[in-house]
């Protein structure tokens, strides 16, 4: 099989699966499927949110250093963006029914190691596992709704599978709240345990094993390393660049690294009889389309929304788990609007409400950035909710176009390119708008600390101070009079107030642009590959 001949229209009997045995009962019934696949997703995306909640406790408890704490999240999501779009190819050659459950055993095992290791090294080692069987799990789990679901389902199927997804990972602040005040910061890895356990029994049980006849049957051995150093090029400078700088040498040295493997990989992409990644799938518009899309979403909402939770829990004073409540809106609209964005887009088609999606969320990424030190919560609510019904389509809409857009044997594929694309655009938001934020706050900072009367600092007080004022804490030392440290706070809040302001507008203009990338977009041609393989 070359890369030219996966692409073009399925025919009769491409997309059937071999080795599949027929539904039975709730055996490979498409909605226990998805309350099978939605199980697994859950641990996933909750985990994502969570476990920030417990850094600090699980600071304190092992003597780890800031840095290895940042190594907690940064070794997740490094092994996990690295490793989906060779996870998705493992699923389409070897079935996602396998890769899903395995997936889902080894996320749940890590999990339990993790609550039982005794030294920082130890949950860093676990959580790269934790990460390796998450990307196992996410592709598959598109995958088995793309088998299993028939075309005119398809899309209120994503749409569950995108409110289950939002609701997790705006709800793991709120659940890591409480379990770490509550019980210890082992409970939110543990929690998991029996979580994975439910997941693996719905699995045996329930999910049948779909295998395309044409189904790749080798593996591409270079075009894995290639692609797999090249995505870790490009977000290990994503991740590094704050503490680099965008100016520094080792940053662009990984960057034009990630670029000259990419193209080192395209071109073996050409010559290989199995591609990872057949080029071909690119010529797709609207599959391509869906892929930037979804970059530009996650630039605009993680970005975005990573300077909120400062601003919620530094500038507010707020709780971890207050500012979980005050993010209910958010995750409420993405809960009600995501399966009514799936039966609008069945209905439609995915270009108005794509499009319209995109629009809701420049206007609440807009108005996020009128938000003062002051601002009260049902402002804040407002464009929260706001911002929720702008994602809900674009979650659902943007995943239907790359999977239903590919061919069914590279369904997996289609699932880790989805996924990647959500996972890079979130690190790429965040680093491009923490620099616009760094800079705006450096460019401010100095102009008004001297206009608030306050001594002036020295370069290293200052490099603190901007530092801390990012984040929106008050560099007030230990002993300042109460009337200084209130000048303090004023000069830091405010300062903030600005660079998360010029942030969100940045947010705001690529929102703007994935409206117009939106338009480009159209029904997946090879959605109807997957219909009737179960009952509805």
């Amino acid at each position: 099989m070359t890369s030219q001949t996966t692409l073009g229209k399925l025919g009769p009997g491409d997309g059937v699966p071999s080795g599949s045995a027929p539904a039975r009962g709730l055996r490979g019934h498409p909605w226990v499927t998805l309350v099978t696949v939605a199980v697994g997703v859950m641990m996933v995306a909750l985990d994502g949110t969570i476990v920030a909640i417990a850094n600090p406790a699980i600071q304190n408890d092992l003597g780890a250093s800031l840095a290895d704490v940042q190594w907690i999240t940064n070794a997740y999501f490094l092994a996990l963006a690295v490793a989906l779009i060779t996870a998705g190819k493992l699923g389409d050659r070897f079935g996602h029914r396998q890769t899903f459950l395995i997936g889902v055993a080894g996320f749940a095992a890590s999990s339990g190691a993790i609550g039982l290791s005794g030294s920082i090294g130890a949950v860093i080692v676990f959580r790269v596992f934790q990460g390796l069987f998450g990307a196992l799990l996410m592709p598959a789990a598109l995958g088995l709704l793309r088998a299993t679901f028939p075309a005119e389902k398809l899309n209120m199927a994503i749409g569950i599978w995108g409110m289950v997804i939002g609701a997790s990972t705006a709800g793991g602040p709120i659940l890591g709240g409480v379990l770490v005040e509550h019980v210890n910061w082992q409970s939110v890895f543990f929690i998991n345990v029996p979580v994975g356990i439910l997941a693996v029994v719905l699995g045996v049980l329930i999910l049948l094993d779909h295998r395309a006849e044409n189904r790749p049957r080798s593996f591409d051995i270079l075009g894995i390393v290639l692609l797999s150093a090249s995505m870790f090029a490009l977000v290990w400078a994503l991740i590094k660049a704050p503490e680099w700088g965008w100016g520094s040498g080792q940053t662009w040295l990984y960057i034009i690294g990630s670029v000259v493997g990419f193209a080192l990989f395209s071109f073996w992409e050409t010559k290989v009889r199995e591609p990872l990644i057949p080029l071909a799938m690119f010529r797709s518009v609207p599959l391509s389309a869906g892929v930037v899309l979804m970059v530009l979403m996650a630039i605009a909402f993680m970005g975005g929304l990573f300077f909120v939770t400062f601003y919620l829990q530094n500038v507010h004073g707020m709780s971890p788990v207050d500012a979980g409540l005050h993010l209910l809106p958010l995750t409420a609209m993405m809960i009600v609007a995501s399966p009514l964005a799936g039966a609008a887009i069945t209905r439609v088609g995915p270009r108005i409400p794509l499009a319209g999606g995109m629009t809701c969320t420049a206007i609440a990424m807009y108005g996020i950035s009128t938000l003062q030190t002051d601002s009260g919560s049902g402002v804040m609510s407002l464009w929260f909710a706001l911002l929720g019904l702008g994602l809900a389509p674009v979650m659902v809409g943007a995943t239907e176009v790359i999977v239903g857009n590919a061919p069914m044997e590279l369904s997996g594929v289609a699932g880790g390119l989805q996924q990647a694309a959500m996972q890079i655009g979130g690190s790429l938001g965040t680093a491009v708008l923490g620099a616009v934020m760094a800079s705006k706050v450096d460019s401010d900072l100095a102009g008004n600390w001297a206009d608030a009367g306050l001594p002036e600092l020295s370069p290293a007080q200052a490099h603190q101070a901007s530092e801390a004022v990012q984040v929106g804490v008050a560099p007030v030392p230990p002993g300042t009079p109460a009337e200084i440290a209130g000048k303090i706070s004023d000069v830091a809040h405010d300062t903030f107030i600005s660079g998360m302001s010029l942030a969100s507008l940045v947010a705001a203009g690529v929102a703007v642009v994935a409206v117009a990338v939106a338009f480009l977009t159209k029904r997946g041609d090879n959605a109807e590959a997957g219909a009737g393989m179960g009952h509805i």
